[in-house]
């Protein structure tokens, strides 16, 4: 299944469209094929478009034939998460009800991407509202991580069906959202890469909101390399500068912070081993570790758990947009809103301060090295029969989010890549934590890495049912 053309890397998708080897309506057939291998099984998609998209490609290929080219992505299979706005397509965020019309008219985001002419195959699952990190959803299902052939573990969230997208074969590129880590999570348990931008840097116009404060854009995609050649195809437009991605560093040339505390603490068997052991080969390869703790991770982590400003946020959202939809909820989200009610203002405006402050002490601890290394998360994708008894959701959920949630309070960028397996066989992904706005160095870092480590593939191997 490998050799199908939508598992090569997007520089050379991109190669082979304009030199006649591929056709764009060869990876979408590839991706529409897929699916119907593993659509119903992997049911990483809410709304599957892949009929649409094997013609809209054969358009694509007509244009490429004649000379003409829209852009790095055209021809590119893409799965956008279905909190995105995208004409023709229906929004639902999660919920169990489409959305107005009003959600179905693109943001700078997807007029951006779709202008370069991708094949979109589809809209993948979400927690409902964005508003989770295992991937469960009442309304709708989990899609199923495709690494435990034999029970349905969470895919990570709540960017669900995302990474499942990657790995199945449906999607070359994937979009996601980040507000605690809904990109970094479901791209750590399923084994792919994922890149969290600064809040600020891409628009979030149009993207149905959790957290108007911390959302922020987000890719996965099968290797960081991916990612960034899906960044530099983007990043121009939506930051209206000229932007790419620099020269791949010396490993030697890098300076890695590495905390001694928080980030490790209970973690499943073998993920901080996994990681340990990567940090390990970096540093025979030249790179300089130090010790590096931020500053108030506890009280971000704390603040966290009393809802941060994600519940209040989509509280106020919910209220004021769609109120019909607060009656229906799952109840795992309805729970986290409801509590929102009872937060006075000024409650809410002093976690606007502290957020600001933990931003900027961050940025200036982060002033003496290139880069953090941490676990992405502490724990290994739960089985769903494991969130059933009362309580063990929540606590799932909140460990799930630990590591990934500081980068978002602190106003960071960060990146996600698989590096190994934990003691139960599942994905597990080093995250690499830079100061805001160096998300195109932060690649490049990454890069580095992973040309040292290797990609997924040569890390993870074959997912167990395609061996």
């Amino acid at each position: 299944m490998h050799e199908a053309p939508i598992f090569l890397p997007l520089r050379e998708q991109h190669a082979r469209l304009r030199n006649g080897s591929l056709s764009a309506a060869q990876l979408a057939e590839a991706a529409a094929d897929n699916f119907a291998r593993r659509g119903e099984h992997d049911h990483a998609y809410l709304t599957w478009n892949g009929e649409a998209a094997v013609k809209a490609a054969t358009a694509t290929d007509a244009v490429l034939a004649g000379g003409g080219d829209s852009g790095p992505m055209m021809g590119i299979p893409i799965s956008i998460k279905d909190i995105y706005a995208v004409a023709g397509l229906p929004t639902y965020a999660g919920a169990s009800r489409r959305l107005p019309e009003r959600w179905e008219r693109p943001g700078p985001m997807i007029s951006t991407l779709m202008r370069q002419l991708p094949s979109v195959m589809g809209k993948t699952h979400t927690v409902e509202f964005a508003f989770g990190g295992l991937g469960t959803n009442a309304h709708w299902g989990a899609p199923r991580n495709p690494w435990d052939p034999r029970e349905h573990r969470a895919p990570g969230g709540s960017s669900a069906g995302a990474g499942v997208s990657l790995v199945s074969g449906t999607a070359a590129l994937a979009l996601g959202t980040d507000t605690a880590g809904s990109v970094r999570v479901p791209a750590s348990m399923t084994g792919v890469a994922g890149l969290k931008t600064t809040a600020g840097r891409w628009s979030t116009q149009q993207i149905v909101p959790l957290s108007s404060t911390l959302d922020t854009p987000g890719l996965l995609a099968r290797s960081v390399d991916d990612l960034a050649f899906a960044f530099a195809a983007l990043d121009g437009e939506l930051t209206l500068q000229r932007s790419s991605v620099p020269a791949t560093p010396y490993l030697a040339d890098l300076t890695f912070g590495v905390p001694e505390a928080f980030f490790w603490d209970d973690c499943s068997p073998g993920i901080a081993e996994a990681i340990q052991t990567a940090i390990r080969q970096l540093e025979a390869a030249g790179a300089r570790i130090v010790t590096l703790d931020l500053p108030r991770t506890d009280e971000t982590f704390a603040l966290f758990q009393q809802g941060g400003l994600a519940a209040v946020e989509l509280a106020a959202f919910l209220h004021t947009e769609l109120p019909e939809m607060i009656a229906t909820l799952d109840p795992n989200v309805a729970a986290r809103v409801k509590a929102a009610d009872d937060m006075p203002a000024w409650e809410y405006v002093r976690r606007r301060g502290v957020i600001e402050s933990l931003c900027a002490s961050a940025a200036a601890s982060l002033a003496g090295v290139d880069a953090l290394l941490t676990p992405t998360v502490a724990i290994t994708p739960p089985t769903l029969a494991s969130l059933e008894p009362e309580g063990a959701y929540p606590k799932a959920n909140m460990h799930a989010l630990r590591n990934t949630v500081v980068g978002n309070f602190m106003g960071l960028c960060a990146l996600t890549l698989p590096v190994g397996k934990d003691a139960a066989g599942m994905p597990v992904g080093l995250q690499i934590m830079a100061a805001p706005w160096q998300d195109a160095r932060l690649l490049a870092i990454g890069q580095a890495i992973e040309n040292h480590l290797g990609n997924s593939l040569e890390i993870l191997g074959a997912p167990p049912w395609e061996r």
